[in-house]
């Protein structure tokens, strides 16, 4: 399994740096090594920790601009690309976008379109409440926050497939779960956006070809700081054996 290879052992305080953890994980592709600097996300030490990673995985709404070095991005990338995938199409493109000047674009775009359809509801109302009020400027404050990370990845698939697009889309979700997954390994936060940055503005400012549908955005970046773990539902509410009663 691709985790097997992030067996990475305990470090020593003073002695063990991120580039021995990487050497020591082996990963294809993973060179030009950042040593460790004081504020970097911790890796977990270990595959048996894989379990934990899914307790830990969060969405993060906001980041600090700590840079993510390239080589964690194409670890990150490659456990995204080992995905469940129909007929092994492995139908997805992960485009990188880094620009501090692209990402603003974005920013702006989203947040003025954002800002539009909520002032464009609250028009409709015949009494607009502080608490209306309240919600509109969480929302933009939210998508604000969104575009705090110093690296997003959208994730697409090729509609020429041959398993169709229906069968792409779940492919494509697949390895978006991966992504995040293995960003959480490596001490970084993501969230899944779909509306929260509307498709027409990704795809205009990246000038994304027809052919690739848009599954996801994250950004990926240090967590700034970290949200409260969110109650899950006990897992006996959620099995059912042999039939649903």
């Amino acid at each position: 399994m691709y985790f097997d290879k992030l067996k990475l052992h305990y470090p020593t305080p003073m002695k063990t740096t991120r580039r021995d953890w990487v050497r020591a994980a082996g990963v294809a592709g993973a060179v030009s090594v950042v040593p460790a600097k004081a504020g970097t996300p911790k890796a977990e030490p270990s595959a048996a920790a894989l379990l934990e990673v899914f307790a830990k995985r969060q969405s993060v709404r906001k980041y600090k601009s700590d840079p993510v070095p390239d080589e964690h991005v194409r670890m990150i990338l490659d456990a995204a690309r080992r995905a469940p995938t129909c007929m092994n199409e492995q139908p997805w493109k992960f485009l990188v976008v880094r620009k501090k000047e692209t990402i603003e674009r974005m920013r702006k775009q989203t947040v003025e379109m954002i800002t539009k359809v909520v002032d464009g509801r609250l028009a409709h109302q015949l009494n607009v409440s502080q608490k209306d009020l309240d919600n509109r400027n969480e929302a933009i404050a939210r998508t604000e926050g969104y575009f705090t990370a110093p690296v997003y990845v959208v994730v697409l698939v090729d509609k020429e497939c041959q398993c169709g697009v229906e069968y792409m889309k779940q492919d494509g979700t697949l390895a978006a779960g991966y992504l995040m997954l293995a960003a959480r390994a490596l001490g970084y936060g993501t969230v899944y956006l779909t509306d929260g940055v509307p498709e027409q503005v990704s795809r205009e400012v990246l000038n994304i070809p027809p052919r690739y549908q848009r599954i996801c955005m994250t950004p990926i970046g240090v967590p700034d700081p970290w949200p409260p773990m969110k109650a899950k539902k006990k897992l006996e509410e959620l099995i059912a054996y042999e039939q649903i009663t």
